[in-house]
């Protein structure tokens, strides 16, 4: 990928793992990369010592300029962005920005998603994209605007989600295919070979944020549905229910319906029996203890039946 002239000068936003592959694409393929902008440093661990984000670590390592702002809409940080002279700001698993800061390069600001937009918008496409049971993903390049993952759409990937997916298998493999579309979108933006294209609302799926009230077990579902809302939760932030995180499960054809949730133990096998059926589980994490596989829970287990 070559320029007649120099190379373009960017603006890198980001912070998780998700976001450091793309950013790496970008130094090897020489753009000038003006400043990076992560979030603050937050304490970690029982020493609640201070953890930089994966994107600051990559920054660093290549002795990038780098800002990490409390506030997106301070007056001083959006002057120092704009005395930066970049001509594109790329995005990529960062927070909502201000008009006031998307709106300063000529290039505009491109995102890039996790999903097949106008499908998943929100928080988390990834988890939910396992949990609906999902059999197609994918990522998408936008031009930010005033509302959330609304913007015209510049390039998309496809990628098949394989049977038994958890949300953390789903996210490295997308995370993989970040770099290339990055490339591409940032080429075809200043060749002038991009075009957004207008998202169809009426086609708008959405992913929010998880919390405490949709990653409890939700015993209304069938038990494949029950399944894929435990896979979409692992690695974080776990499905939960009456003290225990349930990471890895699968359908079972040994269905005993009980009124009220229990664990059981089957010929050496772990279930879920709840009112509408059975699940087995593979790997469980009690309340304070580390996960284990089914096999080990059940060799400290005093009884056949567990009451959830």
């Amino acid at each position: 990928m070559t320029f007649p002239s120099k190379k373009p000068r960017i603006v890198f936003m980001g912070s998780p793992e998700f976001a450091v592959p793309a950013l790496e694409a970008l130094i090897r393929e020489r753009y000038d990369i003006a400043c990076v902008i992560t979030v603050a440093d937050k304490p970690a661990g029982r020493g609640r010592r201070l953890k930089e984000s994966a994107v600051k670590q990559c920054a660093r390592k290549h002795n990038l300029n780098i800002l990490q702002p409390i506030n997106l809409k301070d007056a001083q940080f959006i002057e120092s962005l704009k005395e930066l002279n970049a001509e594109l700001f790329i995005v990529v698993a960062f927070r909502m920005l201000p008009e006031d800061v998307w709106s300063i390069p000529p290039f505009g600001t491109f995102n890039l998603h996790a999903s097949l937009l106008p499908k998943y918008r929100g928080a988390a496409p990834i988890h939910w994209t396992i949990i609906n049971g999902e059999t197609k993903s994918g990522l998408t390049t936008f031009l930010l605007d005033r509302k959330i993952d609304t913007g015209g759409t510049l390039l998309k990937v496809e990628h098949n989600v394989e049977p038994g997916s958890t949300t953390g298998r789903l996210y490295n493999e997308l995370m993989g295919l970040g770099p290339e579309l990055v490339l591409r979108t940032a080429k075809g933006i200043f060749e002038g070979t991009l075009k957004p294209m207008l998202q169809d609302d009426n086609e708008a799926s959405y992913a929010p944020k998880l919390n405490k009230n949709n990653t409890r077990l939700d015993l209304s579902k069938k038990p494949g549905e029950l399944v894929q809302q435990i896979l979409g939760l692992n690695p974080s932030p776990k499905a939960h229910y009456g003290g225990f995180k349930f990471l890895l499960s699968g359908e079972t054809n040994q269905q005993y319906p009980r009124k009220k949730p229990v664990l059981s133990v089957r010929e050496g096998r772990l279930f879920l029996d709840y009112s509408l059926g059975s699940v087995e589980i593979y790997e469980i994490q009690p309340s304070g203890k580390k996960v284990m596989h089914a096999k080990s829970f059940i060799n400290g287990l005093k009884v056949a039946v567990l009451p959830l």
